[in-house]
């Protein structure tokens, strides 16, 4: 079908209308974010190329840049994308390719067959860029370089033979788009409501699926089946975590060392952390639960601890509201419970001044997802800096909290030897701790607990619908 991405009949249709918007939604920002924009000043992103597996002629199953899908939702590798910042017209250029190519990977797509496919103005071959835009005239091309305030790395930029002709402008657009990727918008929020769902039905066959002997590699089997197979999801948005017992405690297990290996156990705590992909849309879900299906006295006592947690960040959340104090929020109702459960003493105000919460949650609350599954926005120069204080420094972004904006919610409990051993050492941190419970937790592994959240104008809507107390747990894993 022309005008749509669509993986099959029973999947998610996303129109390229939604596209049209982005590029008339970036292009109005761009031009209140630079006084006295020149008419005919062009937009020009670069998408991604193909990339071998080392030296091999094996590639990598291609996945588009996402600032490009963002603009043009094109899926097919070496394009360019065009867009007039005035009257929003779009031109597309794509890789012009040998007659011999469609003998092994099909039929060549026409400039026409794109025109329809993506909905853009024009499509000219990627040969004929500097031809092309020569011919346009453009007073400025503003093209894409910024940090990502995650990795630490740079958006692609632009580039041709010939571009140096043009006058290119590279720091007025990042902050823009990145700006606008932050609010969802309602298309976008479909197809995020689309592929959380397809997420959260794969959780739930999981959780019915483990026992103990199961190995943590065939959990992540079941749900990547279920998300490709039901969902139309050919990707996850971040590498599988499945850990259980004291790797639950890992905070990113399932990396290449340690590949989701281990055997499940009675008694042991599970912690699967797994989100699929959309059209490039993100989910990013985490459930915890016994391998056996049923709660012991001090999986419960965890579990519940960070379970309200989040209930409390949940009732919070709504626009205006600072990320730092739902971080703040989440940390001292963990670390009450914990005091409650005979794990912790003391004051919780003087824990929080002593930096217990960061030994106990050392990851921040939560993130930006949407495009990417750490999403872009977070420390943008307009933006609060990071936190300093113990416990805050991990916070992916400190932002109020605006509707359109769509959040992880993930407080966790974890006991992690390096950072218990070395509270167990600090005088203003070890009389926080009940020594003989630390000992009784230790090989426990933690507890996520992680929902995708719209802020709405009037609080926000969780789109994670998947068991989540320790009753409705019990009785999803015991149900046939």
């Amino acid at each position: 079908m022309s005008g749509v991405f669509r993986m099959g009949p029973e999947t998610h249709a996303i129109p390229m209308e939604m596209y049209r918007e982005n590029r008339e939604r970036t292009m109005k920002a761009l031009k209140t974010a630079v006084p006295g924009i020149k008419e005919s000043s062009l937009v020009l992103l670069q998408g991604g190329e193909d990339k071998s597996l080392y030296d091999t002629d094996v590639d990598y199953v291609f996945r588009q840049e996402s600032y490009f899908t963002y603009l043009f939702g094109v899926t097919e590798p070496g394009c360019y994308g065009c867009v007039d910042v005035f009257t929003c017209r779009s031109l597309l250029f794509i890789p012009r390719l040998p007659e011999e190519y469609a003998v092994w990977m099909g039929r060549l797509l026409t400039k026409e067959d794109f025109k329809i496919k993506y909905q853009v103005d024009e499509v000219h071959y990627a040969d004929e860029i500097n031809t092309v835009l020569t011919s346009k005239n453009p007073a400025v091309i503003y093209v894409l370089k910024g940090k990502n305030s995650d990795s630490g790395l740079i958006a692609q930029q632009a580039t041709f033979d010939g571009i140096d002709k043009f006058s290119v402008d590279s720091d007025a657009l990042f902050p823009v788009i990145a700006e606008c990727r932050v609010i969802k918008s309602p298309k976008e929020i479909e197809v995020l409501r689309y592929v959380c769902k397809v997420s959260s039905d794969a959780h739930k066959k999981v959780m019915k699926y483990v026992r103990d002997g199961v190995s943590e590699y065939e959990a992540e089997a079941v749900f990547l089946e279920h998300s490709y197979r039901v969902g139309g999801c050919r990707h996850v948005s971040y590498t599988c975590i499945c850990g259980s017992g004291s790797n639950s405690a890992v905070l990113h297990y399932g990396h290449a060392a340690a590949p989701n290996d281990k055997v499940l156990r009675n008694g042991d705590m599970c912690l699967f952390d797994m989100g699929a992909n959309y059209g490039g849309y993100a989910a990013d879900i985490t459930c915890s639960f016994p391998a056996n299906g049923r709660f012991t006295a001090n999986q419960k006592i965890v579990y519940e601890a960070v379970l309200a947690a989040r209930n409390a960040v949940l009732e919070a959340a709504r626009p205006g509201a600072s990320w730092v104090e739902m971080h703040r929020l989440a940390n001292r109702t963990m670390l009450g419970k914990l005091v409650d459960g005979g794990i912790l003493q003391g004051n919780i105000d003087d824990m929080m001044v002593a930096g217990i919460n960061g030994v106990f949650q050392p990851h921040g609350l939560g993130h930006l997802i949407g495009l990417d599954v750490h999403d872009v926005g977070g420390y943008l120069s307009h933006c609060p800096p990071r936190p300093t204080e113990p416990g805050f420094k991990s916070l992916r972004f400190a932002r109020d909290l605006e509707a359109g904006m769509y959040v992880t919610v993930e407080p966790g409990c974890y006991f992690i030897d390096i950072l218990l051993d070395s509270a167990l050492k600090d005088p203003q941190q070890k009389r926080f701790l009940i020594p003989d419970a630390i000992a009784r937790f230790r090989g426990f592994g933690g507890v996520r607990i992680e929902d995708d959240v719209l802020i709405t104008e009037n609080g926000c809507e969780n789109f994670t619908k998947v068991p989540r107390t320790v009753a409705e747990i019990e009785a999803w894993m015991s149900s046939k």
